[in-house]
C-alpha cells in the first residue's frame, strides 16, 4: 500500500516545516488530490491515522479537496474532463489525449499551533 509512504513522506514535511516555521501541533491537513494521482482516498485516510500516531500530526484531521482530470484532445483541440487514464475525448472519442491536470498530490493548507 503506497499510501502508508504518502503519509509518511508528509509527516516528514510537516516535522521539517514544523522546525523551519515554529509550531509545534497540526490541527487540520488539507490534501489536494487528482483523480489521476493513483491514490485510493480511503486508504490515504486510514493510513494518515496510522501514521501521524505519536507525531505532531497527532489526532488531525484529514481534510481532502479533489481536483478535476483534465486532458488536451490532439483531435479535436480542445480541453476535457477525464475521471480517468485513458478515458476518451468526451466531444470527439479519440483516445489522443494529454492529460494536463489531475496528477496533484500536495500539501495544499495547514492549521496548526
Amino acid at each position: 500500500m503506497h499510501e502508508m509512504a504518502i503519509c509518511e513522506s508528509i509527516v516528514q514535511v510537516l516535522q521539517q516545516q514544523a522546525a523551519v516555521q515554529n509550531y509545534g501541533r497540526v490541527k487540520i491537513v488539507w490534501l489536494e488530490i487528482g483523480p489521476l494521482a493513483g491514490v485510493e482516498l480511503e486508504a490515504l485516510r486510514f493510513s494518515f491515522d496510522a501514521v501521524t500516531r505519536g507525531t505532531l500530526a497527532d489526532r488531525a484531521r484529514l481534510e481532502i479537496v479533489e481536483t478535476k482530470g483534465e486532458a488536451w484532445c490532439m483531435q479535436c483541440a480542445k480541453s476535457v474532463v477525464v475521471a480517468q487514464r485513458y478515458d476518451a475525448c468526451t466531444d470527439c472519442g479519440s483516445y489522443q489525449l494529454q492529460v494536463t491536470g489531475g496528477e496533484e498530490l500536495r500539501i495544499k493548507e495547514l492549521e496548526v499551533d
